[in-house]
């Protein structure tokens, strides 16, 4: 269950701007590159694991020292026979080495059977700068996420509206590129539809964000199946096109120019690494848990390529649309009007679902951000300051630009890449020194990652690094050629 999970939460918004980015950037390069960076992610999701496993370990070790204090005080109050027993009894097990302690035991120290989230493992293991700069990238990752989420529900809305109320009905996908000027309504533009969409979208889910988002598990279940549905759909529908011979796609092989785009849609796309806690926790067995999750990777992997190659084949390069989805809107792909609605309208139901439990999240994310040992909020900055900060930025980068794929792209090259790679690198490396400092040296952590040599964790920082570098250099080279 916890591995359908998995899958359910990797693949969700940023397998819908793939196919685009497959065709701008070329099929082979697209394909490498989604091998490659499925690899380094599946190597990080190991590496977080390993760092739950130390946390619950060094959790289990301070309350066995508490335990211990609070047995000395017990005995220097009153001291009797039996307690002078049970204290040689007591001291003979201190001073044995902790792994015949530990054998001891019916549980190993380092069992995963405590939630250790992400930011409290930061506080564990990191100083105080690496914890404040652990939750600004997660704070600036959640408001790619609702910019991205903000500004796909209207853009969906008003090109199926704007395309049923025009004359050339149901003709999104018919390789027409219309410009945000065009007339959608009598004088209302098509850019003025969406701004509408967005005001309305802001109003009715934005009031979710000054409250807590509870129960969920029906919601979460319903876009789950509507989520499957509308893959699968795609994936049939772009199949049997190509099979008539109706296909007008014609991909090239390598185009440079799309590997930034592709880059950050990749990267967004097998983020998982923040909500692993909350995935791993409740497995009982976890002995085989890094197989399983690399078979997870490998069912992704096939996923994301046969979505994508169906899509680029079926599709000609200038007529896929950003959010994938919007192409099955014609008349000439599909003739059901029921399934063209349901596909066009997909995203409005399951990113409306999810809106509001990343708000929420951003909220608190922010509180335990500024939070000092003892202190409350006052009212007005707990319930007014702190939603308001959460909600209006990303609603006003949406109100700016719509271009879902330069936003998906962005938010996974930058905040993306540091909570997939840059994170739980620092994590393992910063686990295993205090593991070895609190334990010693011959302490064996049973959840330690398969790529346990430091060449790896140095492997990844580098590339980590040389992402930030290579996207902003070539965002700073495209912007200097316009």
């Amino acid at each position: 269950v916890g591995l359908v999970y998995m899958f359910n939460l990797i693949v969700g918004t940023g397998a819908l701007t793939m196919p685009k980015a497959f065709a701008t950037a070329g099929w082979l390069v697209s394909l490498v590159l989604l091998l490659f960076l499925g690899f380094m992610s599946y190597m990080t999701t190991t590496f977080v694991v390993e760092a739950m496993a130390a946390a619950n370990a060094q959790l289990r070790w301070k309350r066995m020292e508490k335990r211990k204090d609070d047995e000395d005080e017990d005995s220097s109050s009153g001291v009797s026979d039996s307690d002078v027993l049970l204290q040689d009894g007591y001291e003979r097990a201190e001073t044995r080495p902790i792994l015949s302690v530990q054998r001891r035991g019916s549980a190993n120290i380092f069992e995963i059977t405590e939630r250790v989230e992400m930011g409290q493992m930061a506080s564990m293991f990191f100083n105080k700068v690496g914890v404040n700069l652990f939750y600004f990238c997660i704070i600036i990752y959640l408001y790619g996420d609702l910019a991205i989420y903000a500004a796909a529900v209207p853009i969906s809305l008003m090109q199926v509206t704007c395309s049923v109320t025009g004359n050339h009905s149901c003709s999104v996908g018919d390789g027409t590129k219309y410009n945000d000027t065009d007339k959608c309504w009598g004088p209302i533009r098509r850019i003025d539809a969406y701004r509408l969409y967005l005001v309305a979208f802001t109003l009715l889910l934005g009031p979710f964000t000054f409250f807590n988002v509870q129960k969920t598990k029906y919601l979460q279940i319903m876009t789950s199946l509507m989520r499957w549905i509308a893959f699968i759909l795609m994936i049939i529908l772009a199949l049997i096109r190509i099979g008539r011979g109706q296909a007008e796609g014609h991909p090239s092989m390598a185009q440079l120019s799309g590997i930034r785009n592709l880059f950050g849609v990749c990267v967004y796309s097998f983020m998982c690494q923040h909500s692993l806690p909350s995935l791993i926790t409740p497995i009982s067995k976890k002995k085989h848990v890094n197989k399983l999750v690399l078979l997870d990777y490998i069912l992704i992997l096939a996923f994301y390529s046969l979505l994508s190659f169906t899509a680029i084949y079926c599709f000609r390069n200038d007529t896929l649309m950003d959010m994938y989805t919007l192409n099955f809107t014609n008349c000439e792909i599909i003739s059901v009007a029921f399934i063209r609605y349901f596909l066009g309208l997909f995203p409005v139901f399951t990113i409306s679902t999810n809106f509001p439990i990343i708000a929420v999240t951003l909220r608190n994310n922010w509180k335990t951000l500024f939070h000092r040992e003892g202190g409350t909020y006052p009212w007005v900055v707990d319930r007014i300051v702190f939603p308001a900060i959460t909600l209006i930025p990303p609603v006003l980068v949406a109100f700016c630009t719509h271009d879902l794929e330069s936003l998906v792209g962005i938010t996974g090259a930058y905040a993306g890449n540091g909570i997939q790679y840059l994170i739980p690198a620092f994590l393992a490396y910063c686990s295993r020194k205090d593991t070895q400092l609190v334990f010693g040296s011959g302490t064996v952590n049973k959840h330690l990652s398969p790529f346990r040599h430091t060449f790896w964790i140095v492997f990844v920082l580098i590339w980590g690094f040389s992402c930030f570098v290579f996207v902003t250099a070539n965002i700073v080279l495209s912007e200097s050629k316009l």
